[in-house]
């Protein structure tokens, strides 16, 4: 078993807090990935496991054993550090052999188990090279193997892909999540990049300021975000946010959310959660994807419309980002590749108001 357990972990140093009560279970072969903007603790917690910080509160589990005295060595967990952390007048073998030669494994072993993880990246052709005549791509995948010859219960990445170009990202990232689903280990994965996040994650644990403040898989942090942060942290282009009142159509008992400069219809399934807000402000928040231009609004779309000025536009090919504005606020819709729009103009819009989502301006919790 290699589950990895937090329990109301925090690290200090002095008055910064960097962890705070973190309580968290990952299961055993899950791919766990902690995402959140720069200082957010996500590398703190990761480093807390590996041993390279000390608890000041709390206790972390590997399996069913405490690990907070446990020198690093004896965790068996490997870790994968953003700088790849090779020898460079080492070859990418030695690289790969070292800590298995400090472990006095035997040098039979020790081949059959390196050979076997250059297959398995397929850096096979690279072995007698020295890291300095690697790409990015390549010295990234000798780093991984030099944590795979270990086979340890727990891999650690810390923000693994970060030096490399976009393409290369792309391409490493699907073969990262290829090696979990081949090695059946437990993965924790840490980044700041949410796209990442969201296509390699069993599950995510989103944080900030050091608190964890949700944990689900990819689709239900972004279908059901729990708070504002959450909400415009998942999701690229992030969700727009509008300062928004909720009123009630007193003939028609309709109820609408009223921007001042638009007003959009609530479906029924929405109303009764906003039933005790009306007449008081609250954050309305949609989607750019959920913003559509009115002449190629896809079928199955409940539909309020919105008139707004277009500001800037950026065709993506598959795709048009808007940047409109509506009473002096900008906000991103993502439409169809064959609208016209110019800057300057006014243009009608569609928004999906069963995709709606809408937070308490007080606490930033999600009231839908």
């Amino acid at each position: 078993m290699a589950t990895v357990t937090y329990e109301h972990v925090t690290k200090r140093w002095g008055d910064v807090v960097a962890v705070n009560d973190l309580t968290l279970e990952i299961q055993d072969k899950e791919f766990m990935v902690y995402v959140g903007p720069s200082g957010c603790g996500k590398s703190t917690s990761l480093r807390l496991l590996a041993g390279l910080e000390e608890v000041t509160e709390g206790i972390i589990k590997i399996g069913d054993r405490v690990v907070n005295d446990v020198p690093p060595k004896d965790r068996d967990i490997a870790m994968v550090f953003q700088s790849y952390a090779l020898y460079p007048h080492m070859s990418v073998y030695d690289n790969m052999a070292f800590g298995l030669k400090l472990r006095k494994t035997p040098k039979a072993e020790i081949d059959k188990k390196v050979k076997e993880a250059a297959e398995l990246l397929g850096i096979s052709q690279l072995l007698d090279r020295k890291p300095k005549a690697l790409s990015g791509g390549q010295r990234q995948r000798v780093a991984v193997g030099r944590a795979i010859v270990r086979n340890p219960q727990v891999f650690l990445f810390d923000e693994p892909l970060s030096n490399l170009d976009a393409k290369l990202r792309v391409e490493t990232r699907a073969n990262i999540s290829r090696l979990h689903q081949q090695l059946g280990t437990t993965f924790i994965y840490v980044t700041h990049d949410q796209v990442e996040a969201m296509t390699m994650a069993d599950r995510i644990a989103v944080l900030k300021d050091g608190v964890l403040q949700q944990v689900d898989t990819p689709q239900h942090l972004y279908d059901h975000p729990g708070n504002v942060f959450v909400a415009g942290f998942i999701g690229s282009p992030s969700m727009n946010f509008f300062d928004a009142t909720v009123v009630e159509e007193a003939d028609t008992g309709k109820f609408y959310i009223d921007g001042g400069s638009f007003r959009l219809a609530v479906p029924d399934s929405k109303v009764e959660p906003l039933r005790p807000y009306k007449g008081q402000q609250i954050i309305f928040g949609i989607r750019p994807e959920d913003i559509h231009a009115y002449e190629f609004t896809p079928p199955g779309v409940v539909p309020a419309e919105l008139d707004a000025e277009v500001d800037v536009t950026e065709l993506m090919g598959n795709e048009i980002f808007i940047y409109g504005l509506t009473g002096g606020r900008q906000f991103i819709a993502r439409v169809d590749p064959r609208t016209r729009a110019h800057s300057g103009e006014t243009m009608r819009f569609n928004v999906n108001m069963e995709n709606m989502h809408a937070f308490d301006p007080s606490s930033e919790n999600a009231i839908l």
